[in-house]
C-alpha cells in the first residue's frame, strides 16, 4: 500500500520541485538525502552493508542506476512538459515491459496469458481517466516526446527490477535500496555542477516537496517497492502503475480543483478490477524464483529489517 499511495502523490511533488529545481539537481539532492540516512539508520541497527570491494555492492548499484538514474530521470524530465497526471498515465506500460523482460531473461516467470487480460483491463481504465483532459495537446509533439521519454525510462525501471530481483545478495532488501539511491545520488552530482547555470531560487515550497520526495517517495515508497520485489510476483508488484494514477487525478481534484466526476469514478472501478484480475491469476503462485528465494546467505530472522526469509 506504501506503494500504491506514496508514490502516488510523488507525482505532484516532482512537479512542484520542478518549479525551482532542474531535474538533474533534484535527483542528485533527493537520493542523497534518502541514501544518507538509510545508511545511517541500518548501521545503526547493525545491518550488513556491502562493502566497495564487493561485487554485490557495484552489481546493486547497477541496478539501481536502471531504476532510479534512468527511470526517475526520465520521469523529471517528462514532467516538464506534461502534467503530472498525464505522465502517471504514461507510466502504466510499466507492467508490459516488466512482464516482458521478466519472460524473456533466462529462468524468469513464465507468462500467463490472462494476466495480460487484467492488466489490458487496467490500462482501459487509464484511458477512461485520460479522456476528459485529453484534446488537441494530447499529440503536440510536447506529449509525444514526453511518452518516448517515459518508455525508455520504463524499459530502464523494468530491466533494473528484473535483474534485482535476481541477484544473490546478504544485504536486506532495504539496505540494497539505500545502496542504490547513496550511488545514484552522488553521482549525479556531478553533472548537476557541471550543467548549473546561475543561481538557483531556493523557495519552502520547492524545499519541502524535495524533503517530501526524499522521506515518502524514496525512504518509505522506494524501500516498500524492493521489498515487495523480493518477496511477490512481478505482475502483482507491477500493478501500483495503474494505482498511481488515481491518487494523483484525486489529489489535483482536492489541491488544484481539477475535475472529478463519475467518468474518473468509473475509472477507478475498472483500474482496480484490472489489478484485481492479476492478482488472481498470480494467487497460486506463491513459490519465489529458486534465484530470489534460496541466496546462499544467513538467515536474517534475528535482524531489525528482517524479512523473515530462510536464506540457505
Amino acid at each position: 500500500m506504501c506503494v500504491y499511495f506514496f508514490w502516488g502523490t510523488t507525482y505532484l511533488g516532482i512537479r512542484v520541485a520542478l518549479e525551482t529545481t532542474p531535474p538533474v539537481l533534484l535527483i542528485a539532492t533527493r537520493f542523497t538525502i534518502s541514501g544518507v540516512i538509510l545508511l545511517v539508520a541500518a548501521k545503526v541497527r547493525k545491518q550488513y552493508i556491502p562493502g566497495l570491494r564487493e561485487p554485490e555492492f557495484w552489481w546493486t548499484a547497477l541496478y539501481g542506476g536502471g531504476m532510479l538514474a534512468i527511470g526517475n530521470t526520465c520521469l523529471s524530465v517528462a514532467e516538464q512538459w506534461i502534467p503530472a497526471g498525464l505522465a502517471a498515465l504514461f507510466v502504466t506500460t510499466a507492467p508490459f515491459w516488466m512482464v516482458a523482460v521478466d519472460a524473456l531473461v533466462p529462468g524468469g516467470e513464465r507468462f500467463k496469458p490472462r494476466v495480460l487480460w487484467g492488466m489490458l483491463i487496467g490500462l482501459l481504465g487509464v484511458l477512461i481517466l485520460l479522456l476528459p483532459g485529453a484534446g488537441a495537446s494530447a499529440i503536440s509533439p510536447a506529449v509525444v516526446t514526453a511518452f518516448l521519454v517515459l518508455q525508455l525510462g520504463n524499459l530502464g525501471w523494468s530491466v533494473g527490477s528484473i535483474f534485482q530481483r535476481r541477484l544473490p545478495t546478504r544485504a536486506h532488501p532495504i539496505v540494497s535500496g539505500a545502496v542504490q539511491q547513496i550511488t545514484t545520488g552522488l553521482l549525479f552530482w556531478i553533472p548537476a555542477l557541471l550543467m548549473q547555470k546561475g543561481e538557483y531560487h531556493i523557495t519552502w515550497r520547492g524545499s519541502l516537496a524535495i524533503l517530501y520526495l526524499a522521506t515518502f517517495g524514496s525512504i518509505v515508497g522506494y524501500s516498500a517497492y524492493l521489498y515487495a520485489l523480493d518477496k511477490l510476483p512481478v505482475p502483482i508488484v507491477s500493478t501500483y502503475t495503474y494505482v498511481n494514477p488515481i491518487v494523483a487525478c484525486v489529489l489535483g481534484w482536492l489541491l488544484l480543483n481539477e475535475p472529478f466526476g463519475m467518468r474518473e469514478v468509473a475509472a477507478m472501478a475498472v483500474i482496480f478490477i484490472g489489478v484485481g484480475v492479476v492478482r488472481k491469476m498470480q494467487q497460486r503462485s506463491t513459490q519465489k524464483n529458486p534465484m530470489t528465494v534460496d541466496k546462499g546467505v544467513e538467515d536474517f530472522k534475528d535482524e531489525p529489517f528482517s524479512n523473515d526469509r530462510d536464506c540457505r
